[in-house]
């Protein structure tokens, strides 16, 4: 123990902590003494717990959502490690995708792929590789700055060829296993980022009550003019793309007499409408059935098409049955537009109906479509609508609301085109998929089953191509002759290493031979005349960012190339956590990889949190000016209050409303209630020399009942908050800690601070100190996860000598001693403190103020024993307590007597000198000298009652002083008002030689 002047043992605090200088203070230490790496080398490297860290793309600053998460992911790994855990934390970066290429691009002032392409793929490339690394340098410090504990020199970055040569063997794995294929589909597709997309990318993008035209068209009968099939559609911008329409099986038509307002007749003019029998309702002119119809009497018809532009060769523009056509709104007729509809697609290739594609990869209209060449594809649709109103072939027009995919990324509306594209055949492997989710922990539980388990349950094969230039490229190669294809899985497969780069434009530069063609010794032609073997290129096809990140478990070793031993004993993960978006992002990408790939899931536990948002609920932004800085926060209030609120405010799964004033409250409130029980421990523990390790410690059954008490809660708080860390409930962790916190603070220094300063008893003020200390050091053992540096800066001080206690995050978790837990005793306590908060609420209504000495009361139930009792007396001033059985009401006893009122009066000065002490400026010990003048009852009080305000006040006199007689040299005085009367008290500091 280190002793100053034989007195103190603890080094002082500063009442009016500065949490953020604080924090900065046991950042340094911990680097200075290696506290991070320590933790992970100081744990048994047999005794592994796994955690994989999400990375984060740092291209672009950290937010107070990053906060949130890495909160979460920085509590357990701290919790495991303290239950002798090695818990490695390999920190990493996502460089790769759309979200650089898109930041690169607005940098440059690009807006097309062929800006791109003039510019340079290999120029473009480098500067998506320096994006990527920008803001590296920020997200350190910010990682640093909230004491998220994480292994940042050591990363894995996934632009590295290493890493991107495990993600070949991915995919050469599901290759062998025929999980990969190439096809005609319809896919989401951005035509600004001109790419497509998977269906887990499209999930981030949605918008809600997205405003679009609602129309319902007319198609003419070729057989039958004047006849139309009404349809209905909410993207006009397909319609020149129409190839069918189609019919349900089970469905009852109707034909129906009515008018329409057709311009081209010069006005409105009878004409026959066919539509489903249960959607007449969306007829809005008087009508007449003339004719009930099933769908077979439909099928086969055929009808002029709207457009004439690009007519397919092949027999189109005729009716089809369809499952997917229902009756719960439109018409019943479905207007089919093969290229740019998934359902579409499948039934034109089942009914062998041709693709019209109108639309080029711009998202345009084609040269071909003469009304709306070159407009982008959705801006075409109010002409389209004006169009088909002048021809007569509208029947009516409205507006929709409903969600809407927009580029995750980029922000463009997205168009569903038919392309060909790799696929990840993920839909052949649903029953393992479901199986895997089942074997995993969600946090919240109904994510399983429900956001999760729904997914994959509807789920179809992954999109993998992208269009794009800053990706792993798909490792396929094709033979330009007779379109053999390879799948590579590694780098010396065609020739290269670890060190060479193999991004766009370089791969595409290599060729393979052909290996069919050569064993028929076939050769090719080249323009000059020049024959050769054939050889294979390279498909151009980039992979999906999010495949990626999937393959992290693997690729952050450069699996199965090297590291096998150390991939073994760090799969699966034990832990994951990231934001709900991440459902069908990375946690799905994860997720589907290693079950495809290793037969499993690649984590057993997943955190799921929900969003950040304003006080008021609504979503961040920098033009709405409600953006809250998180390295701003971190200064002013500090990371462990931001870290604390996102811990303890709301039940994960909601929603996290952050402002200012919320992390204020948490300084204000739990923290500085904490910090106040050390300091008034360190004041107290010096003033005295109380010494931990030097004196025996009182076993716990032979302190008073209030230690008693308070130690089986602090034991039941470490029972409480082990189980709940140990099945991810930061929550109910965090807010155990808190009602620990609130019970030491209001009710066991309060209670008990007489006993450290005035205690008449050596052994009894010894147990108050030997219990304090307790207390704060396991609530500092317990804290220690959640918030890491006020943690330490109590467990540093308080277990000073101790061999671990060169940080809180080295030590062992705390365990509950059974033994001293005395549910009994809690029970007991709670009914003495509920009696005390009833008698206040007396007190109140009968306006005495609590340090009125009343003569008694009477409370509900059988007698509490002696101690309880006496606290009950003391809380309240009392003079005696009795007992009654006949309701659950706290009786008074308000007659006050004359001596009652001097000893009220009594209290009330021994308040009014407390309080100038402080004003003053004198320390806790100081003894004081008091002089005052008083009249009427507070002067007889004072006469009556000097010992006892001496005694409370540390006063060494207490003088009264004639009437124009001046205050002592050197004394602070002040004029005060006591139940209306005046009395002048002057306080003077006592010398000590």
């Amino acid at each position: 123990m280190t002793e100053t002047a034989g007195k103190t043992i603890f080094d002082p605090v500063d009442r009016q902590a500065d949490f953020p200088s604080m924090e900065r203070r046991v950042r340094e230490a911990w680097d200075r003494q290696r506290i991070f790496q320590r933790s992970v080398e100081e744990r048994p490297a047999g005794k592994s717990w796994v955690f994989f860290e999400g990375p984060p793309t740092a291209n672009g600053l950290p937010g107070i959502h990053h906060v949130l998460a890495r909160s979460f992911k920085d509590l357990f790994p701290r919790y495991k490690t303290m239950r002798g855990h090695r818990v490695v934390r390999k920190g990493g970066w996502d460089t790769h995708g759309l979200p650089v290429e898109v930041e690169v691009e607005k940098e440059l002032g690009f807006k097309t792929k062929q800006d791109i392409e003039k510019f340079g793929i290999a120029a473009f490339n480098q500067l998506c590789m320096e994006s990527g690394n920008r803001y590296i340098e920020q997200w350190v410090e910010f990682t640093h700055r909230m004491g998220y504990w994480l292994d940042l020199e050591n990363p894995y970055i996934t632009y590295q060829t290493p890493y991107m040569e495990s993600v070949w063997a991915l995919l050469k794995q599901m290759w062998d296993e025929d999980l990969l294929y190439t096809a005609y589909k319809v896919v989401p597709y951005c035509p600004r980022c001109q790419t497509p997309l998977s269906s887990h990318e499209l999930s981030q993008g949605y918008k809600d009550d997205i405003k679009d035209p609602s129309v319902y068209p007319l198609f003419e009968l070729d057989d039958e003019p004047g006849t139309y099939f009404l349809a209905w559609t909410t993207t006009p911008w397909t319609l020149p793309g129409n190839v069918a329409l189609a019919v349900g099986p089970e469905i009852q038509y109707v034909k129906v007499r009515t008018t329409h307002p057709n311009p081209m007749q010069g006005g409105p003019t009878d004409i026959h409408v066919i539509l489903a029998e249960a959607r007449l309702e969306v007829l809005e002119d008087p009508y007449e059935v003339v004719e009930k119809l099933r769908s077979s009497d439909l099928v086969g018809r055929s009808y002029r098409p709207l457009y004439e532009y690009l007519i397919p060769d092949e027999p189109a523009f005729f009716v089809v049955e369809a499952d997917f056509v229902t009756v719960a709104d439109g018409t019943g007729v479905v207007h089919t537009a093969a290229a740019y509809g998934v359902d579409d697609l499948r039934l034109s290739q089942e009914k062998g109906i041709p693709v019209r594609h109108v639309i080029d990869l711009k998202g345009q209209f084609r040269p071909e479509v003469l009304k709306f060449a070159g407009m982008f594809a959705k801006d075409a649709d109010v002409p389209i609508i004006k169009d088909l109103a002048e021809r007569g072939l509208l029947y009516k027009k409205g507006t929709v609301r409903h969600t809407y995919p927009f580029c995750w990324r980029c922000d463009t509306a997205l168009l569903y085109y038919a392309l060909d594209s790799w696929f990840v055949r993920t839909s052949g492997r649903k029953p393992e998929l479901l199986a895997a989710n089942r074997t995993i922990n969600w946090v919240p539980a109904h994510i399983r089953d429900g956001r999760m388990g729904n997914w994959l349950e509807g789920g179809v094969d992954w999109s993998l191509s992208r269009y794009r230039y800053w990706a792993t490229p798909l490792p396929i190669w094709t033979c330009e002759r007779c379109e053999w294809r390879r799948c590579v899985g590694s780098v010396a497969e065609i020739g290269l290493t670890v060190e060479d780069d193999i991004h766009r434009p370089h791969i595409d530069q290599v060729t393979l031979p052909c290996e069919h063609c050569a064993a028929s010794g076939v050769t090719v032609e080249d323009p000059d005349g020049t024959r050769r073997p054939p050889v294979m290129r390279r498909v151009l096809d980039l992979i999906d960012v999010w495949f990626d990140s999937g393959a992290m478990p693997y690729a952050q070793y450069h699996w199965p190339f090297e590291n096998q031993e150390v991939f073994a004993k760090q799969f699966p993960a034990d832990f994951i956590c990231e934001a709900i978006d991440q459902t069908r992002g990375w946690f799905y990408s994860l997720l589907a990889e290693s079950t495809l790939v290793s037969g499993q899931s690649s984590y057993r536990n997943v955190i799921c949190l929900s969003h950040v948002v304003d006080a008021q609920g609504k979503k961040m932004s920098k033009s709405k000016g409600n953006v809250v800085d998180p390295m701003e926060m971190m200064d002013r209030f500090g990371a462990d209050a931001v870290r604390w609120y996102f811990y303890t405010s709301v039940a994960v799964g909601s929603e996290y409303r952050v402002s200012p004033k919320v992390f204020a409250d948490v300084v204000g409130g739990f923290m500085r209630m904490l910090w106040n029980c050390y300091v008034f421990f360190v004041q107290y523990a010096n003033l005295d020399g109380f010494d931990p390790g030097a004196q025996v410690s009182t076993p716990p059954p032979e302190r008073p009942l209030l230690d008693r008490w308070l130690l089986s809660e602090l034991n039941q708080c470490v029972q409480r908050v082990t189980a709940e860390l140990e099945v991810f409930d930061a929550t109910g962790a965090g807010r155990a800690i808190e009602d620990f916190v609130a019970d030491l603070s209001n009710w066991y220094v309060r209670r008990s601070r007489r006993r450290f300063w005035k205690s008449d008893s050596d052994s009894d003020k010894l147990s108050a100190y030997q219990t304090l200390h307790e207390a704060l050091t396991k609530v500092s053992l317990l804290l220690a996860p959640f918030a890491p540096f006020i943690a330490d800066e109590l467990y540093r001080n308080l277990a000073r000598g101790d061999a671990d206690a060169d940080s809180v995050h080295l030590a062992t978790w705390p365990q509950a001693d059974p033994a001293v837990i005395d549910r009994e005793l809690t029970q007991q306590m709670t009914r003495a403190r509920r009696v005390v908060e009833l008698g206040h609420k007396q007190r109140d209504r009968a306006n005495l103020k609590v340090r009125q000495p009343l003569a008694g009361a009477s409370v509900p139930g059988p007698a509490l024993e002696p101690e309880l009792e006496a606290i009950v007396v003391d809380e309240l001033n009392l003079k005696s307590l009795r007992y009654h059985l006949h309701d659950h009401e706290v009786e008074l006893d308000t007659d006050i007597t004359p001596e009652l009122r001097l000893e009220g009066l009594a209290r009330e000065l021994v308040r009014r000198i407390q309080g100038m002490r402080k004003e003053a400026g004198f320390n806790i010990e100081d003894r004081i000298n008091v002089t005052w003048r008083a009249e009427g009852e507070v002067a007889e009080a004072a006469r009556q009652w000097r010992e006892h305000v001496s005694a409370e006040t540390l006063a060494s006199n207490f003088d009264e002083l004639p009437e124009g007689a001046t205050a002592p040299a050197g004394s602070y005085d002040a004029d005060h008002k006591v139940e209306g009367e005046p009395v002048w008290i002057a306080v003077r500091r006592v010398s000590v030689d």
